[in-house]
């Protein structure tokens, strides 16, 4: 069986060059938690927000720092990179492609399963990849002084 190193770095070059099969990577009831977004895909699901991110950032690369482990977690802190050029569905509305690139600092945990993953936390900087992509607005006429 491949090593936690082995499964977890295989997973970023399947969620990079291969978005379809990154649901196969899950247990059954395995779930990724897109914490910034609040939003947490279960089961099939996972496949859903694969492919969203995949449309929305189609040369999305995730730079991998440092790798911890822990039994089966497995703690990763990486910068996202990629360039916003598809639709990017939101609790809000959809964001529609700005063209704009991102290079935002994450972090993801990861529980692993007999080789798969059967929880993923993901915890990156949601409002430097927003304010990079140009969809923050004006904040400073919202601070008050």
């Amino acid at each position: 069986m491949a090593s936690n190193e082995e499964i977890i770095r295989n997973l970023y070059e399947v969620a990079e060059k291969e978005p379809k099969r990154f649901r196969s990577l899950f247990t059954e009831n395995g779930y990724w938690w897109d914490v910034p977004a609040g939003v947490k895909y279960q089961g099939d699901e996972v496949a859903r927000a694969a492919d969203i991110y995949s449309v929305a950032f189609p040369d999305m690369h995730r730079e991998l720092h440092d790798l911890y482990f822990d039994g089966d977690i497995v703690v990763v802190r990486l910068t996202l990179h990629g360039t916003h050029r598809g639709d990017l569905p939101t609790a809000l509305g959809t964001i529609p492609a700005t063209g704009k690139e991102f290079h935002a600092p994450s972090c993801d945990i990861f529980r692993l399963e007999d080789g798969k993953v059967s929880a993923f936390d993901c915890y990156y900087a949601g409002t430097i990849l927003l304010g990079q992509i140009g969809v923050l607005g004006n904040l400073e006429a919202s601070i008050r002084k």
